[in-house]
């Protein structure tokens, strides 16, 4: 059987410093910070009372009001993406539903849904609780309406790997269209988890900064003085398509999807492998799968979560996997701009990259003041840089030792 290219003809996002993807695109280019104190809680006595929260979103732009009434942030996010992603793309007719389908990846869900029904429950008891409940928390939800939307009747469902759930959503919808089994798929990923609950877990894990007095200074991967990571949320999503199909459509080719690989640490429930090889074998596999060489690769969007292990960690599996190329790479972590989004990390991280192979400009990492000695590579501090690159790597790595790397290339 021939395996055929999987190209992108559309993208959408939404984060912190944007609600669509041309004004996130510039706010990373700028180096714009989204992180802040969150707004609309009660957060005394919380460790941390700062995230990279999205503001003035309004759902009916994408959605009927009932529709939105029914719908849990992420799935409103997941649906304002791929709206934007399905508009770029141009798509109206489906000469086969069943040869189009949707992957959409969370690691949480709903859990505003979840935590906002069970506050009912306690105070009002079983009665209280919304019939609407169960069908707004699942994590495959995003995936289900936006497959209603548009009528995509193909594979359908939700992957579910912590951080890494948006990476792989786009790694198994590559592998359905390379396969032969689908011309076109939606897939990425969404997350709204900034919630009383979520903020106390990852607080009383340690996992997130509680910079609570410099909270824009918070999220600054790779750098000697970070304290933990910084919740976000929003949604990315790409359009994939076979080449044949979109070029028989005249769609518009952003770029190509080549290659991904995906492992697992087999290590510890939250910590990354100290030996880097769950890292380093994703990476390694992804550039193996699309048939490039090594030095081929001149950009990698870094997991880069401003956590002391994860930052050491990857910084040293770049290096196995590189060697002497390692010092030649261009490396960021966009997540010092929009903080960590959990399952839609790898999603909106994916469109990013593909922006940046488009554009030539690689965003910056920001808030990178003191490089940690561990983590020496060029991690493009500060300022974005103009640089044409033919392939670049996108890397998610989840709680669990989950790992995925997704590889791009190029398509002027």
């Amino acid at each position: 059987m021939a395996l055929r290219k999987v190209v992108i003809t559309g993208m959408g996002m939404l984060t912190s410093v944007g609600l669509d993807r041309e004004t996130t695109w510039q706010a990373l280019v700028t180096g714009t910070n989204g992180v802040g104190p969150i707004e609309g809680r009660d957060l005394e006595g919380f460790k941390t009372t700062f995230a990279a929260q999205i503001k003035d979103f309004d759902p009916n732009s994408y959605m009927d009001p009932k529709e939105a009434r029914k719908a849990d942030r992420f799935v409103q996010f997941a649906m304002a993406a791929s709206v934007e992603a399905m508009e770029q793309a141009g798509i109206s007719e489906l000469p086969d539903p069943y040869r189009a389908g949707v992957i959409i990846g969370s690691g949480i869900g709903g859990m505003l849904t979840f935590e906002k029904q069970h506050s009912r429950f306690v105070a009002r008891g079983a009665r209280a609780v919304s019939p609407l409940f169960i069908p707004m928390m699942i994590g495959d939800m995003a995936a289900g309406l936006v497959s209603i939307r548009y009528g995509f009747r193909g594979a359908n469902y939700c992957t579910v790997s912590a951080c890494a759930s948006g990476g792989h959503a786009i790694g198994a919808a590559y592998d359905q269209i390379l396969l032969g089994h689908a011309d076109i798929m939606i897939s990425g990923g969404s997350e709204a988890a900034i919630c009383d609950m979520a903020l106390s877990g990852f607080s009383n894990m340690k996992a997130l900064s509680s910079r609570n007095d410099e909270p824009h200074k918070a999220s600054r991967p790779f750098d000697v003085d970070r304290d933990g990571f910084v919740l976000g949320e929003g949604a990315g999503i790409l359009v994939l398509e076979s080449e044949e199909h979109a070029l028989a459509r005249g769609a518009p080719i952003l770029g190509e999807v080549c290659g991904y690989g995906m492992t697992g640490d087999a290590y510890h429930m939250t910590q990354p492998d100290t030996e880097g090889r769950g890292a380093t074998g994703s990476m390694a596999q992804a550039v193996r799968t699309s048939g490039i060489k090594l030095e081929q690769v001149g950009y990698i969007n870094a997991h880069g979560t401003s956590t002391y292990f994860n930052d050491k960690v990857e910084t040293a599996a770049i290096k196995k996997v590189f060697g002497d190329h390692a010092a030649n790479l261009k490396i960021s972590s966009t997540k010092s701009m929009i903080g960590h989004l959990l399952g839609a990390a790898g999603g909106v991280e994916a469109v990013i990259t593909a922006l940046a192979l488009s554009r030539g400009v690689i965003p910056p990492t920001i808030n990178l003041d003191n490089p940690d000695p561990d983590c020496d590579l060029d991690y493009c501090a500060h300022k974005a840089v103009e640089q044409d690159v033919e392939y670049a790597l996108s890397n998610s790595f989840g709680f669990g030792g989950h790992n995925v790397t997704l590889c791009f290339r190029a398509r002027r």
